[in-house]
C-alpha cells in the first residue's frame, strides 16, 4: 500500500472526527478569546478585560477561593474515596457489584436534586442540626451553609465517585506482592504504607486531576450552598453573562479559567506523565 492510500484511509477515519472536534470545541473556544480581547463583535482588539481582572482584588481573591476549594474538595475526597476503593479490591465479585451500584448511583441523580437535598439537611433547621440538637451535641445550629463548609461537603459528594473509580482502577497489583511481604514479616501497616499506596499512586493521582479540574469549574452547588458569600469563578462568569451582558469580561475570566486547568494538567503530565495515569 503506498503512502498516499494510508493517508487517504487514515483521513476517512480520522477525519469526522476531528471536524466533529473543531465545531463543538475549538471554534467556540477559539471566538471566546476573540470575545476576551475585543468585548464583542466590531470592538477593538486589547488586553482591557484581562487587566481589569488582574487589578480588581474582588477577582483575584475570587480566582484564589475557586482553586481553594478545589483543592479542599479533592483532598476530602481522595481520603474518603481511598478506603472505598481498598476494601473494594478485597471483597468478592458480588460484594464488588453491590458496591460498584452504590458508587454509581449518584451518578444518576441529577446535581440539581442533591444539591436541594443538601439544603434540606445542612440549613439551621435542617436535619442534620435537628438531630444534633435532639442529641444534646450542640446547643446552637451550626452553620454548615452559605460558607465554604457546605460548599465543600456538596462537591465531596458529587465528585466523590469520580476519586473511587480511577482508585478501584488501579488495583492491578499483582496478589502475591502483598503475600511475599507478609512472609518476610511486614506487617498489615508497613504492607500497606511501603506497597499497597506506592503502587496505587497512579490511580491517587488520576483522581485528584479529575476531581480538582472538575471542581474549578463547579457552579450549582456553590451558588446553591454558597450564595452570594462563596463567590466562584464560574458563578462570576454567570454573572457577567446574564446580568451584566460584559461578554468581554466573562470570556476573559473563562480563558483565564482554562489556562488554570490546562497548567494544572501540563503539571500533571510533567510529573507522572498523562499516559501512565491513564494505564
Amino acid at each position: 500500500m503506498s503512502a498516499r492510500s494510508m493517508w487517504r484511509q487514515a483521513g476517512l477515519l480520522v477525519g469526522p472526527a476531528l471536524l466533529l472536534l473543531l465545531a463543538v470545541y475549538l471554534y467556540p473556544l477559539g471566538w471566546l478569546f476573540v470575545l476576551s480581547l475585543t468585548g464583542g463583535p466590531g470592538g477593538a482588539a486589547g488586553l482591557d478585560a484581562y487587566r481589569r481582572l488582574a487589578e480588581s482584588s474582588v477577582y483575584v481573591d475570587v480566582l484564589l477561593r475557586t482553586t481553594r476549594i478545589s483543592v479542599l474538595v479533592t483532598l476530602v475526597c481522595l481520603v474518603a474515596a481511598y478506603p472505598v476503593a481498598y476494601v473494594m479490591t478485597r471483597v468478592g465479585p458480588t460484594a464488588v457489584r453491590v458496591l460498584m451500584v452504590f458508587v454509581l448511583l449518584p451518578l444518576w441523580t441529577s446535581i440539581l436534586v442533591r444539591t436541594y437535598a443538601w439544603m434540606v439537611l445542612l440549613q439551621a433547621n435542617g436535619v442534620l442540626n435537628n438531630v444534633l440538637r435532639w442529641l444534646r451535641v450542640i446547643d446552637e445550629p451550626l452553620r454548615l451553609m452559605y460558607n465554604e463548609t457546605g460548599v465543600v461537603i456538596g462537591m465531596t459528594q458529587v465528585l466523590l465517585p469520580f476519586a473511587i473509580l480511577p482508585l478501584y482502577a488501579s488495583r492491578n497489583i499483582d496478589p502475591r506482592l502483598p503475600r511475599a511481604a507478609q512472609i518476610m514479616g511486614a506487617g498489615p501497616w508497613r504492607r500497606f504504607y511501603s506497597l499497597t499506596l506506592p503502587l496505587s499512586l497512579p490511580g491517587v493521582a488520576t483522581a485528584a486531576l479529575l476531581v480538582f479540574v472538575q471542581g474549578l469549574g463547579f457552579f450549582i452547588t456553590p451558588a446553591l450552598l454558597g450564595g452570594s458569600r462563596v463567590i466562584t469563578l464560574a458563578m462570576v462568569i454567570e454573572t457577567q453573562v446574564v446580568d451584566l451582558l460584559d461578554w468581554g469580561l466573562a470570556s476573559a475570566a473563562a480563558m483565564v479559567l482554562l489556562l488554570l486547568t490546562a497548567i494544572v494538567v501540563v503539571g500533571f503530565d510533567r510529573l507522572l506523565g498523562l499516559d501512565r495515569a491513564w494505564a
